[in-house]
């Protein structure tokens, strides 16, 4: 009996058991595994694949909702993976065909690498920001900073979610509610008991990935940045949207170097919706 193409095998949903097979594409494409971010996005996120006939997969991708359960304003889509042997075959395009048809009306976004951008570009993804990936354990005298910061509570997480919404905005419940668990750290920035900027930092490979990061302004930002390195021992990874260039200054002065660049692309809509003024990192890239 034939053993099913790849090129024609069922797109189907993926679960929390195709976890370490998703570690694994990752791995084939010379990615980190990134087991703990795979479950966060499969936890709040649907994820989609394709299987190998000889086991694993082939392709895999997740794409998060955000606004109303039944009506979503916005999808992200990341982690879009195709087996190395498997590469250069349209079974990317196919993926993405998918995730276009199964959001309908719905605007998309995503995070391309140089590679994976002239596929989006040919689906009809428009480039509209640029995010800077930057690494390395910050060094900074906070003394100068007169933003107070401290380790959320869960009574401030309602508080947390009205910013997020406000700033993002659409509601990101699903991921925010998520982070108390998923992250190492969550805190935020308050004035006259009003919270004014919130932030995780949370564990991947050998870094801490900052992500969220909504601040009021770059000093919050910059405060925020600051006491999450004060309690790690790891090298800190965010990804700065780059019209926030006194961030990137006062990173790059203190100890973390670029990495990347990733292109913003956005489908069905013109740009994000929002304020970019007080949003600096995503949760993370694959989920906007």
């Amino acid at each position: 009996m034939p053993t099913a193409s790849p090129t024609v095998s069922p797109i189907r949903r993926l679960t929390h058991r195709d976890l370490a097979a998703c570690a694994d594409l990752s791995e084939d494409r010379g990615w980190p595994r990134e087991e703990h971010k795979w479950s966060l996005l499969l936890s709040a996120g649907t994820g989609y694949g394709i299987d190998d006939p000889h086991g694993g997969l082939v392709s895999a991708c997740v794409v998060t909702e955000y606004g109303p359960p039944d009506r979503p304003t916005l999808r992200a889509v990341g982690m879009v993976l195709v087996a190395r042997i498997h590469a250069r075959q349209g079974i990317g395009r196919r993926m993405m065909r998918h995730v276009l048809a199964e959001a309908g009306t719905t605007p998309l976004t995503l995070h391309a690498t140089r590679q994976g951008q002239p596929l989006y570009e040919e689906l009809g993804f428009k480039v509209t920001g640029r995010a800077e990936m930057l690494q390395g354990h910050l060094t900074t005298d906070d003394s100068a900073n007169s933003v107070e910061t401290r380790p959320a509570t869960a009574e401030d997480l309602t508080a947390i979610l009205r910013l997020d919404e406000a700033v993002f905005g659409a509601d990101r419940t699903p991921v925010i509610t998520r982070l108390p668990a998923f992250a190492d750290q969550l805190r935020v920035a308050e004035e006259n008991g009003r919270i004014t900027g919130y932030a995780a930092a949370w564990p991947n490979m050998d870094t801490q990935v900052v992500g969220p990061l909504i601040a009021r302004d770059t000093e919050t930002a910059q405060a925020l940045l600051a006491s999450l390195a004060a309690h790690t021992d790891r090298p800190l990874r965010t990804d700065i949207d780059v019209r926030h260039t006194s961030l990137l200054t006062w990173l790059k002065a203190r100890g973390l170097a670029s990495v990347t660049f990733n292109a913003v692309m956005t489908y069905g809509c013109t740009e994000l919706p929002g304020d970019w003024t007080r949003r600096f990192a995503p949760v993370t890239v694959a989920a906007g």
